[in-house]
Order: C-alpha cells, then sequence, then structure tokens
C-alpha cells in the first residue's frame, strides 16, 4: 500500500472540504448534472480516444497508484550476487532451487533458460522483449490517466457553458442570476478537482512506478547475462550497482 498517494487524496479533499466549510455549506458545491457531465464526457472521450479493453482497465490502472509493491534494487542485486556465487562454485544446475523460491516471474523464467542451456543471445531477446512489452503497458496506462486529466477541464467548461446559455435564456428575474451563475461555475469546479487531484497526479504516480519496475528489470536482466556468461559475481555486482542512486550505494557499503 502507498502511504503517500492515499495521504495525498485524503488531505487534498481535506483542504478542499474545510476552505469550503469555512466560507459556506457543502450542499452549494453539489450539483448533479455537473458531475455527470464533466465524469460522463471524459469517459466518452476516453473511449473515443483508446480501445475498449484499456478503459475496461482503468480500474486495475488506478489500483497501482495505491496498491503497489516492489523489490528493492539493492536486494535484487543481493541475491543475484548469491546465485552467481551458486553457479560459479556448483555450476548452472545448482541453481535450480533459486527458481522454485524466486516470487518473480521474469527473474524465473529468465534463470530457467539459463539453466536449460539457451544461448546468452537468445535469454537477452526474451528478456529484452518482455521489458519492452512491460513498458508499452505501462504507457497506455499512464496515457490513459493523462487524457483523463486533459478532458476533465474540458468538459468542465462544456458544463459551465451550458449553465451559463440557461442562465441567459431566463434573465426575467434578476434574482436568479448569481444562483444559476454559481451552478454553472461548479462544473468547472469538478473539472479542475478531478484532473489535478486525481487524473494528473496518478499519471505522475504510475511514471515514478513504470521507471522502478523498468530499472528492476534491466538489473535482472544484467544479472543473468552475466550468470549465463559465467562473470565473476564481484564484476556483476559493481556493474549493478550503477543502478542504485549514491545514497542507496553509501548505505549499502555501509
Amino acid at each position: 500500500m502507498d502511504l503517500s498517494s492515499i495521504i495525498g487524496v485524503v488531505s487534498g479533499l481535506g483542504f478542499v472540504v474545510m476552505g469550503i466549510l469555512l466560507g459556506s455549506g457543502l450542499m452549494l458545491f453539489w450539483n448533479l448534472p455537473s458531475v455527470v457531465i464533466v465524469i460522463g464526457g471524459s469517459l466518452a472521450a476516453t473511449m473515443i480516444g483508446f480501445p475498449l479493453s484499456d478503459v475496461l482497465s482503468i480500474f486495475k490502472v488506478t489500483m497501482k497508484v495505491f496498491m503497489f509493491k516492489i523489490e528493492k534494487p539493492e536486494n535484487i542485486i543481493a541475491n543475484l550476487v548469491e546465485i552467481s556465487n551458486k553457479a560459479r562454485k556448483g555450476g548452472l544446475l545448482s541453481i535450480e532451487g533459486d527458481i522454485k523460491n524466486t516470487n518473480d516471474p521474469y527473474l524465473a523464467k529468465a534463470l530457467q533458460m539459463t539453466v536449460d542451456g539457451v544461448k546468452t543471445v537468445d535469454i537477452a531477446a526474451i528478456m529484452q522483449k518482455k521489458m519492452s512489452i512491460t513498458s508499452d503497458q505501462h504507457k497506455t496506462g499512464i496515457a490513459l490517466l493523462s487524457s483523463m486529466g486533459a478532458y476533465a477541464p474540458a468538459f468542465g467548461m462544456v458544463g459551465t457553458l451550458i449553465g451559463l446559455v440557461q442562465m441567459l435564456a431566463n434573465l426575467d428575474d434578476p434574482s436568479t442570476i448569481g444562483p444559476k451563475m454559481a451552478v454553472a461555475m461548479i462544473t468547472t469546479f469538478y473539472g479542475a478537482i478531478m484532473a489535478n487531484l486525481f487524473f494528473i497526479p496518478m499519471a505522475d504516480k504510475l511514471k515514478i512506478r513504470s521507471e522502478e519496475e523498468i530499472s528492476n528489470m534491466n538489473i535482472i536482466y544484467e544479472g543473468v547475462v552475466s550468470i549465463r556468461e559465467g562473470e565473476h559475481p564481484r564484476l556483476m555486482e559493481d556493474k549493478l550497482n550503477v543502478y542504485l542512486g549514491d545514497s542507496k550505494k553509501q548505505a549499502k557499503e555501509g
């Protein structure tokens, strides 16, 4: 569970609600037609721009923002070094137990190909293809949320224009202009909230998630290729430590 995302959403909504309550009541900012225009319009536009299968995956994509667990890169490196030492001393067949113990399908598949004696060039090609597919899947989710972040304010403006037209069509009673104008502006408010508190920040978080996952896959890729080629574990470790930031390197060395 990602506490940062949860705290961000809860505190963001909390500050907005607090700002409203300091000046008025919550019901003043509730308007069902505005909700329908912003959410319905954003989803409709997204369905036009993306395949239906991608749109239907929006819940799964959103959950990755809040429910996401990834192995620390330093732990992956330590595991690969241990496997490399084992393979160097007992041969590639000695690492079969590590295949059963790992929870990472990407690592398990790569190690299995290594034990099976698949050529290094073929292992590399398969692993790179898997990385490319994973990266493309991430890009689709990011693009989906980014697009919704652009559509929401636009449909907020559409709702405001609809409200203004309805207001201008009934100017016989000047006392209703103020309330109707307020309702017209609420749709823009909804669009801004949906875009800037949900869709755009979620897309940004998914970008970070994608970079972390692809980085881990690259570590595994280079580590397995090194094991397959019989490189010295110390050399492999030095190569993989490049993926760690300076602070993580210092913590590991310390």
